[in-house]
């Protein structure tokens, strides 16, 4: 019997779902009153191997004869081929309706994805965010009604039948490509190629450091596969190519791709341009690769190949399956036409035909209804199980326990934020008579002007240090940087192979693939919290991950250091200058850049608290002062006052600024308050946060009245119109930097407390 506190988790989750994606009555609460499966699943299986040919794109003989274990099957095969077939004309008619999507890879992968989900996953349709559920990706995103189609054939409440009929539609739960914010069921979001493979390889990491750091000899906790889909165009990315090398030299044996090897994409057929064999460049990465070449309807084949792949546990498993994309379509399966279009009303009626389909559109036979509707009692009894499990382990293993169910619900420990800020001191103490020893001490204080000036980096590194400690579920790592970046976790060891409880995460010079492995472990568990890091300027590298973030609210913390020409003598290659700008263009990220200790403090305390926004934060390479006026708690309103001489909320002039370049504004204020000026140094260090203050604080800050505004940033002045206004002026760079030391190229580039006395006096 499960104790009422994993029976809590497992219903605190889900409530969190509700109350994120929509009414309870479309996510049925899940009933604890079954305890077990009433039908053991059993399947022949016999043993497959990849073919030794280095034709990746002909069919070809097994190198070694099939092995047959003979054993009762589940589903007789008459059934099987009825239920693929349903989900081929399920994926037909909504893109038919919508007279948009793709139908061909549905068509195609419908026979591997069937096996997939009714008979080898495990999850519960009821509680898409039980924990222990197996994940599935569809990297190929694109094709999306296959996942639709399965998710309501499996029971999921999250796509009935009418969000079959309004897929692509305003409103709906059935979007364009799978979106994980939108549709229960759908662990991430896919659709740019390759992001979902290397979210997949968050997913196993994740699971994998789990187990490593939770489990016990006598229970095993923590125990689930990632799945994933992956097509032609996902293979031509370079970032699968990135994260499917880490995903073999961390071992990670939990993670199976199926690659559907149909040999076509929009231009064509891949002989036009990709003619390298997957095969081999899989098996040089270091993973273990199966060849199934009848994926059209070898049922026997692919389950042999998922026996297989399960039984590899020190490498990750690629499967390919040659498969016809739109198989059914008399005219258009193997072509480019069924990729990306409609059938069209006599292609949808001849492949209706050719298959003997005789049910009206969206139709599920009731045979077949009936089949799949075991899903959801032995959903049901998996997640009873487990929670019985649950609660042996935390009786037993209670500190444990407590950790585990910090990341499992998002729920952080009470008083982590006491760990923030942190200054780092040095006490020496005498042993013996001439021996000596160095010991730190955390000293829970905020900086003050008299605090050592510092580089925000490593203002940055207390702060990482003291949340790992404070945050269970806080890890990550950096793109080969670290000793650079100052992110060294320097009292957990490295995420390896041998060592997955380590929470150091060695991503190398794999920038977009990091950020992409770190959204899938973000979206693994809510209580994960991973950060990761490379030079600001390179965040052109990850750009397209770092959207995913933001798009599927995947709250990952981008660590940036180097973050303007500041850095000095490497020059205009590693100086960031419309960085800053596009990503405060970018919807729900927070763009930080803090200007000393109490705004690196402030910025992570907000950054750990939003766990549906990812974080940026720019950090400097040179030191900067501890300034008056800032201050941990500011930093939640995004722009604040830290000096200000006037009185009636009527400065003569008000002067901005961010990062290191806050203390030239205030040094400016300085000089002009010697001078008889009534002015305001304000704080700018998250625009995202001011935007959402009141009216009435933001006038607080920003008087209308006031217009002569001056703000100083070492990057682009693009977008400070909005906050100087018409009349104000922008003091920045709107050109590439140059290599020479940092204080030459701030007075060449005229970032100068010269220069912002000589504008606010213009305005005045």
């Amino acid at each position: 019997m499960a104790s009422t506190s994993s029976l809590a988790l497992s219903q605190a989750l889900l409530s969190r779902a509700i109350s994120h994606n929509g009414s309870e009555n479309q996510i049925a609460l899940p009933s604890f009153s079954v305890l077990k499966s009433t039908s053991p699943r059993t399947t022949t299986f016999f043993h497959c191997q990849r073919s030794a040919s280095t034709n990746s794109h002909s069919l070809r003989p097994l190198v070694r004869a099939s092995a047959v274990e003979t054993t009762d099957t589940t589903t007789d095969s008459t059934l099987v081929d009825k239920s693929v077939n349903t989900i081929r004309f399920l994926a037909i008619d909504a893109v038919e309706k919508a007279k948009s999507g793709h139908p061909g890879l549905p068509m195609g992968c419908a026979p591997m994805s069937h096996i997939l989900y009714d008979e080898v996953m495990r999850y519960n349709p009821k509680n898409p965010y039980w924990f222990n559920r197996d994940r599935f990706v569809l990297s190929a995103g694109h094709g999306c009604m296959l996942q639709y189609a399965l998710l309501h054939l499996a029971g999921y409440d999250s796509v009935r039948e009418e969000d079959l009929k309004s897929f692509r539609q305003w409103g709906s739960k059935t979007p364009g490509h799978p979106e994980n914010f939108e549709t229960p069921g759908v662990e991430v979001t896919t659709g740019p190629l390759g992001q979902g493979i290397a979210n997949a390889v968050g997913l196993a990491l994740a699971e994998k450091h789990l187990a490593a750091r939770f489990n016990k000899h006598d229970n095993e906790i923590v125990d689930h596969y990632t799945y994933s889909i992956i097509g032609d165009g996902c293979q031509m990315e370079g970032i699968t190519n990135e994260v499917c090398s880490l995903a073999a030299h961390w071992g990670l044996g939990k993670l199976i791709a199926f690659y559907d090897d149909n040999h076509i994409s929009i231009d064509g057929d891949t002989e036009i341009a990709f003619t390298e064999n997957v095969d081999k460049r899989f098996e040089a990465l270091g993973w273990h690769v199966i060849w199934v070449k009848n994926g059209n309807n070898g049922y026997d084949e692919i389950r042999a190949a998922i026996k297989e792949a399960k039984a590899v546990t020190d490498k990750p498993t690629l499967i390919k399956v040659t498969t016809t994309i739109g198989y059914g379509s008399p005219n258009k399966a193997n072509s480019y036409s069924v990729h990306g279009a409609a059938l069209g009303e006599k292609e949808v009626e001849a492949t209706r035909n050719n298959l003997g389909w005789s049910y009206e559109p969206f139709q599920v036979p009731e045979d077949v209804k009936s089949h799949w509707s075991r899903h959801t009692p032995e959903g049901a009894a998996l997640e009873a199980d487990w929670n019985a499990k649950f609660a042996a382990y935390e009786k037993k293993y209670p500190e444990e326990a407590e950790e585990l169910k910090s990341i499992i619900s998002g729920d952080l420990p009470t008083g982590w934020e006491k760990a923030l800020p942190v200054s780092i001191n040095f006490l020496i103490i005498s042993i013996g008579v001439m021996e000596m020893a160095l010991i730190y001490e955390n000293i829970f204080q905020t900086y003050t002007p008299e605090s050592p000036g510092d580089a925000t980096r490593n203002l940055s590194q207390q702060c990482l240090n003291a949340l790992a400690k404070a945050v269970p579920g806080f890890l990550g790592g950096s793109a080969d940087l670290a000793s650079s970046n100052m992110t060294l976790l320097k009292a957990f060891g490295d995420f390896q192979n041998a060592t997955p409880e380590g929470r150091n995460l060695r991503f190398g010079v794999r920038e977009h693939g990091m950020g992409a492995i770190c959204n899938g472990v973000a979206l693994h568990s809510p209580g994960f919290i991973p950060y990761c890091a490379t030079f600001f300027v390179f965040t052109d590298y990850m750009r397209a991950a770092m959207r995913i973030s933001a798009l599927s609210e995947a709250g990952v913390i981008y660590v940036m250091t180097h973050d303007s020409i500041g850095l000095g003598e490497d020059g205009p290659t590693h100086q960031p200058v419309e960085h800053l700008s596009s990503f405060r263009a970018m919807p729900n990220i927070m763009m930080f850049r803090p200007a000393d200790g109490n705004e690196t403090a402030g910025a992570y305390k907000i950054a750990v608290t939003r766990r549906n926004t990812p974080s940026v934060l720019a950090l400097s390479r040179q030191k900067l002062p501890q300034l008056p006026g800032t201050s941990i708690e500011n930093v939640e309103r995004g722009g604040y006052t830290i000096s200000d001489n006037s009185t009636g909320n009527k400065p003569d002039v008000i002067l901005i600024g961010t990062g290191s370049e806050l203390e030239i504004a205030a040094q400016a204020g300085e000089e002009l308050r010697k001078e008889g000026k009534t002015v305001r140094v304000v704080s700018f260090v998250c625009w995202e946060l001011f935007d959402e203050q009141t009216d009435e604080y933001k006038e607080s800050v920003l008087p209308s009245e006031v217009s002569a505004r001056v703000s100083i940033e070492a990057g682009s002045t693009f977008g400070w119109g909005k906050i100087v206004g018409g009349r104000g002026k922008s003091i920045g760079i709107d050109s590439f930097g140059a290599s020479a030391p940092a204080g030459k190229l701030y007075k060449e580039f005229g970032i100068t407390v010269e220069a912002v006395v000589a504008a606010a006096k213009s305005l005045i």
